[in-house]
């Protein structure tokens, strides 16, 4: 588990952990100017021999009106890499987001305290 981004990587995801996450902070939530790993929305990314990826994430609200912009911009960044030859995004709502996922960075550029707990 990437202890920066709580992001859990798997099989050849660890080889290449710090290509991946440079591609996925390419991702920004274009309503809160921030990318995707630091917000936590970003669970687990998985990558087999072949390099087919599965990235399993998480949306800030369930009717987010911009979830299909996120989806096609992680597929367009992750395209990017060499290694990747097939992406499959799953969106899901468990465990549910909240405030506790978001990244130190995320905090001071939204201004939410550091010692803030959600409910």
């Amino acid at each position: 588990m990437n202890e920066e981004f709580g992001i859990l990587f798997k099989n050849e995801a660890l080889k290449y952990e710090k290509e991946l996450l440079e591609q996925l902070t390419g991702v920004i939530d274009p309503e809160l100017g921030i990318d995707i790993a630091n917000l936590g929305l970003i669970y687990e990314v998985d990558m087999d021999e072949a390099g087919k990826v599965e990235v399993i994430m998480t949306l800030t609200t369930a009717g987010c009106p911009l979830a299909d912009f996120i989806d096609s911009d992680v597929r367009y960044q992750l395209a990017n890499f060499d290694k990747i030859t097939e992406i499959d995004i799953k969106v899901v709502f468990e465990p549910h987001w909240d405030l506790s996922r978001i990244s130190r960075f995320a905090r001071i550029a939204l201004g939410i305290p550091s010692d803030f707990i959600p409910n």
